[in-house]
């Protein structure tokens, strides 16, 4: 850092020479820039293509598909409706999805183009259902190995 002396008559005021200490700076902006992990920043999401023409598509329900609906009054869970518990308790649950799951591998249940076994869910809930034991339902069924999970928050009549 240089001083400069400036003035007339001898009297030196010293001033501080800050070009090099914003090289410093910027060098030092740059290796934590590069050196600071990256976080995953998306989600991803899969959404269906819609079909061409809305009047000619004959839609029948796939046989293999898992329905898990939760009850905002009673807080109950049903698969396929039939009841498993309720939100406190998702052990039935997961011990039921983990059956199927095994008998589907066992009996070669595919999901459709590929060499996977079908494990796929989908969640219905009504809005006014809390988070937390909405989150405690996809626990249970990630814990049973379903992937992926469909998630379904339009109000129910249930």
């Amino acid at each position: 850092m240089g001083m400069s002396t400036g003035g007339v008559g001898g009297d030196a005021k010293p001033t501080i020479n800050v070009t090099p200490l914003i090289d410093v700076l910027l060098v030092l902006i740059i290796i934590f820039m590069v050196i600071t992990p990256l976080k995953p920043s998306r989600f991803e999401a899969k959404v269906p293509a819609e079909p061409k023409d809305q009047q000619d598509v004959n839609v029948k329900p796939n046989p293999l598909t898992l329905v898990v609906a939760i009850n905002k009054e009673t807080k109950g869970i049903t698969l396929n409706n039939e009841n498993f518990g309720d939100v406190s308790d998702t052990e039935k649950l997961s011990n039921k999805l983990k059956e199927i799951f095994k008998e589907r591998e066992n009996n070669g249940v595919f999901r459709e183009g590929t060499n996977e076994v079908e494990k796929t869910i989908f969640l219905k809930s009504p809005k006014s259902v809390r988070y937390g034991d909405v989150v405690k339902v996809i626990d249970a069924a990630k814990a049973a190995g379903a992937s992926p999970i469909g998630l379904q928050i339009d109000d129910l009549t249930e």
